[in-house]
């Protein structure tokens, strides 16, 4: 199982549309604290087994990191824990920020 790349449009419809999907944040705590996107929780190697057993398996997953690149490797991780349908967010949560700054939680 492998991982999709998803653009910042394609998430901003989902959101829209009241997709049910698990969006999870790999920043680190402080960035995290200082801004992220609505909805989103933040994933640790503390949390992940929680995350796991709590999200079914065919529910979507958005990765978020800074800048797309290290939410890939995790996007790949994720998927091989057998869910279903694994997306890393192209442009992070930085690329997010500049197209959305209104739509950023606090």
């Amino acid at each position: 199982m492998s991982f999709q790349h998803l653009d910042i449009p394609t998430l901003q419809a989902w959101l829209d549309e009241g997709r049910e999907l698990a969006l999870v944040d790999i920043r680190d705590p402080m960035s995290y604290a200082q801004g992220r996107i609505p909805a989103s929780r933040r994933l640790d190697n503390d949390s992940v087994g929680a995350f796991l057993d709590e999200t079914p398996a065919e529910r979507p997953v958005v990765v978020v990191c800074y800048h797309g690149h290290s939410s890939q490797q995790a996007a790949a991780w994720l998927a091989g824990q057998g869910l279903a349908e694994v997306y890393s967010l192209d442009g992070g949560f930085t690329e997010w920020q500049l197209r959305h700054p209104g739509r950023v939680e606090v």
